[in-house]
């Protein structure tokens, strides 16, 4: 399937500028409507929902350190040991925008079960989103879209992301996430 490849965008930009530093700390996917953004659909979002990797601590703080460095802040507060112990050790997520701006947003969480876990296994550079950055698989996307999320908005990414992967989607993988959604978020 050959599609061309687009024009930046300013989530474009502020994505790729935070995992730039991200990655050098911890295994990451994005996941959720960027997925969808990233792949042309149309539709408004400010922020890029991004999970990690179970770090430490002292991890987590150089990672917040190098954030900061590169012009970001977190929004809930500057102190990253509170941050980790106050929000992401207890499976909260925290936000990020570019120092003296509300948006664009980069809302951080870490994986927080076996099906985060498995998403960052399977994580996958998509290449018709023209980004050198890791995503959750497809299948995954739809899967979380249309089992747990469910909104007219995920729908309709949902949709989107089958017409574009018709001819790869693995439906197998897309009934397994499925089954674990119900297992691990829905029971």
């Amino acid at each position: 399937m050959s599609r061309e490849v687009k024009e930046r965008t300013i989530l474009d930009r502020f994505a790729q500028d935070f995992i730039d530093v991200v990655e050098k700390h911890a295994k990451y996917i994005i996941v959720s409507g960027f997925v969808a953004i990233a792949h042309g659909r149309s539709r408004g979002t400010e922020d890029v929902d991004l999970i990690i990797e179970k770090i430490k601590k002292d991890t987590f703080i150089k990672m917040h350190n190098d954030l900061v460095e590169a012009g970001f802040e977190c929004i809930q507060s500057e102190y990253p040991e509170l941050i980790y112990d106050d929000y992401l050790s207890d499976k909260t997520s925290v936000r990020y925008v570019r120092k003296g701006r509300f948006i664009p947003e980069m809302e951080l969480k870490m994986a927080k079960d076996e099906l985060d876990d498995y998403q960052i296994q399977t994580r996958k550079k998509l290449p018709l989103t023209g980004l050198d950055l890791y995503f959750s698989s497809i299948e995954m996307n739809i899967a979380f879209k249309e089992e747990l999320l469910k909104s007219e908005k995920d729908m309709d990414d949902a949709k989107h992301l089958r017409i574009i992967y018709s001819d790869v989607l693995d439906e197998k993988e897309i009934t397994k996430i499925k089954a674990d959604i119900r297992r691990l978020r829905l029971s």
